[in-house]
């Protein structure tokens, strides 16, 4: 179903993990899409598989640290130059950091995950915005976490950043949603990334599988996720099929942030 069909979307953190799950659900619905990640190589590849897969749909390549003002700014203008318009963003890109509790935790990393994963988000609404202003309307979806809804033992800098992004959905939904810009974030759980996956091998490093199949358990639905469960979500919501759904934070990690306590 073509539900995207004239539609332009970027995408940050495209190259892998999140972003490509939702590049392949939205291209797969006609869109065009502006790639973005930090690693050039991993983008172009990425690439070149959704193009023999959606031979149809036109894709653009940026390469961008999205921490850089200049270099969001420069991502936006490219999509603008290529498509004409910017109808939806997903902000995706983000780093974990490290695992260790808060008054271990180095400050320097402390500030790189900052960087990343609230400024980073910040600078894509502030420039994407204007742009969906001009057209009537737009969708943006951030990046949240479980660790935006509640704590995560050892991530502070992960948790902090991403109740940040909590709240900066929040306050974009009330400020322009009179302008028909609609702004959700999700809340992904443990979803089977090559993110999560390093998470894994940091608690154990000498058998990650071990690490993961315990968290596993923990679910009531017995599976880590995986990622086409939250590119199908994102698709929704940066579709005109949603009309009315802004300043959520959608937890998608098989009903687990409802538990107290241990199942």
């Amino acid at each position: 179903m073509s539900n995207f069909k004239g539609k332009a979307v970027i995408v940050t953190g495209a190259a892998m993990g999140l972003g490509l799950a939702a590049a392949d659900a939205l291209a797969a619905k006609g869109a065009d899409l502006t790639l973005v990640d930090f690693n050039g190589e991993a983008l172009e590849k990425a690439k070149a598989d959704l193009l023999e897969k959606y031979p149809e749909s036109k894709f653009l390549t940026v390469t961008a640290d999205v921490s850089v003002e200049e270099n969001v700014k420069n991502y936006v203008d490219q999509t603008v130059k290529e498509f004409g318009k910017v109808d939806g963003l997903y902000n995706n890109a983000g780093i974990e950091g490290k695992q260790a509790p808060l008054i271990d935790y180095d400050i320097e990393v402390f500030k790189k995950v900052i960087d990343i994963n609230l400024l980073g988000v910040y600078y894509g609404m502030k420039y994407v915005i204007p742009e969906m202003q001009k057209n009537g309307s737009g969708r943006i979806v951030n990046v949240a976490s479980v660790g935006g809804i509640r704590g995560v033992i050892n991530q502070t800098a992960y948790v902090a950043t991403k109740h940040a992004v909590a709240g900066m959905t929040k306050n974009a939904a009330l400020e322009y949603g009179k302008d028909n810009i609609l702004t959700n974030a999700i809340a992904p759980g443990a979803i089977l990334t090559p993110m999560v996956a390093e998470a894994f091998n940091q608690v154990n490093p000498a058998d990650p599988k071990a690490a993961e199949k315990e968290y596993a358990s923990r679910n009531p639905t017995r599976r880590l996720g995986d990622p086409k469960d939250v590119g199908n979500l994102v698709a929704y919501l940066l579709s005109d099929e949603n009309g009315y759904v802004s300043g959520q934070v959608i937890a998608i990690d098989g009903g687990e942030s409802n538990m107290y306590g241990n199942p």
